[in-house]
């Protein structure tokens, strides 16, 4: 085999490289909307009046211990609810943009998962398991297809100001090659050259770095001819060239000073409409999987603040997200995207239809709302259903496998398929259980 033959072969096994799924998709993208700490149902998109005709009871059906075992009754929204668009879809007050997309969404108001703990069930919802040991959903998504532009990584995570205590294994690659793992960035300054850690070479001008590039890329080539195959070393070829490519090509994506100011002014000004704005931007460069999580001040788990404050943290959370999101919508359908780009939005659980304390909510794993949107999902739609209080999933029940397992399905992978076999054993995403929930599906 000549030296020619060997750095083609080794371009095409790049492990980032694009991969036939297992059958015809109805999505080419995901773009996950991840909203840590929480998000209460029946004070978003799970209209309970229910809560207000018996505010302060305390019912059986919601008798059910949480983390805390508060003992208290019902506790009514503080927020008022009205109906969008043709579905009639029941909405907050303090989701009015994303409300007037409702006939774009499909609403899964059934949702459960297996612990009230944000660290757990943050694993669970991230990476299938309950251990921060398994690799992430994006990177499962990109061993399984590969990445559409070489320059870039597959898979991107953002957020602003996250830290690292509770967000860290949602875009790891564990077990898998690293060429899988996510990379993170940090949206909060904003500069596009400065958002990933290392992006540029303080010591070596380009033209060196190429240089150097091509020495080492020579050494290895002639040592992958003596060794006819070595995917190690292909990855490792793979990774250096993507390495340099990305110092041009990152700054370039991450400059959202070339869009328009109608563009930029849709988004809105703050930090989760522009890293809305940057998801499109990544996903319309060939990015396979953009996670944006939604971190407010420093806190990772923002949306925890429900246990104090109902109103003042929801509110103010939802007045972060709710015009960037909608933007996302609004921006993918005009630019001829929507269709096959997956939105999924949720937290890793829901909060309690009780109060805790004067005016907040515990957590809820019982039952709870997550959505998605495009990607061959049905539009102005909701599937499932939890009890008169929105306590507990009573009416097709949805596990986080099950959500796993329909999202990869969307993506034309087949969840008992996409394995990989490490220390003895057979893994996938949704472990040894999961169903697509094929009532979702357009």
């Amino acid at each position: 085999m000549g030296q020619n033959a060997a750095m083609g072969e080794a371009v095409s096994a790049s492990p980032l490289g694009v991969k036939a799924p297992h059958f015809a998709p109805k999505a080419k993208r995901v773009i996950q909307l991840f909203m840590p700490g929480g998000p209460s149902q029946v004070d978003t998109f799970d209209y309970k009046p229910s809560l207000a005709k018996h505010a302060g009871e305390r019912p059986e059906a919601v008798n059910r211990k949480t983390l805390r075992n508060t003992k208290n009754g019902l506790m009514p929204s503080p927020f008022a609810f009205k109906q969008y668009g043709q579905s009639g879809k029941w909405v907050s007050d303090i989701f009015p943009h994303v409300g007037g997309c409702a006939d774009d969404i499909s609403f899964i108001h059934s949702m459960y998962t297996d612990i009230p703990e944000h660290a757990g069930a943050m694993m669970m919802m991230n990476v299938g398991a309950l251990q921060p040991n398994r690799p992430s959903m994006g990177s499962w998504l990109v061993y399984g297809l590969g990445t559409e532009n070489q320059d870039l990584p597959g898979f991107i995570a953002m957020s602003p100001r996250a830290q690292p205590r509770c967000t860290l294994a949602n875009w790891g690659n564990a077990f898998l090659p690293g060429a899988y793992a996510g990379s993170y960035v940090n949206i909060a300054e904003m500069k596009p050259d400065a958002v990933m850690r290392d992006l540029k070479n303080a010591r070596l001008s380009t033209v060196e770095q190429r240089r150097q590039m091509d020495l080492l890329a020579k050494l290895n080539q002639e040592q992958l001819v003596r060794a006819e195959r070595d995917q190690g070393l292909e990855a490792g070829i793979a990774a250096m060239e993507m390495a340099f490519r990305m110092q041009f090509s990152v700054p370039e994506v991450f400059d959202i000073s070339k869009e328009t100011q109608a563009t930029r002014d849709l988004y809105g000004d703050s930090e989760f409409g522009k890293g809305c704005l940057l998801a499109r931007r990544l996903i319309e460069q060939g990015v396979r999987v953009v996670q944006l999580s939604h971190s407010i001040d420093g806190y990772d788990i923002a949306w925890d603040t429900g246990h104090d404050d109902i109103v003042g943290g929801h509110a103010k959370l939802a007045k972060a997200c709710d015009q960037g999101i909608a933007a996302l919508i609004h921006d993918l359908k005009a630019r001829g995207l929507f269709e096959d780009t997956l939105i999924v939005w949720g937290g890793e659980f829901g909060r309690a239809p009780t109060s805790e304390g004067a005016k907040g909510r515990d957590h809820n794993h019982y039952g709870y709302t997550n959505w998605l949107a495009g990607g061959g999902v049905k539009s102005g739609f909701s599937y499932g259903a939890t009890d008169e209080f929105g306590c507990t999933a009573v009416e097709d029940r949805v596990h986080v496998h099950d959500l796993h397992a329909t999202i990869l399905h969307l993506m034309g992978l087949d969840h008992e398929r996409l394995t990989y076999r490490y220390s003895g054993r057979d893994y996938r995403l949704t472990d040894v259980s999961g169903s697509v929930v094929r009532g979702i599906i357009a």
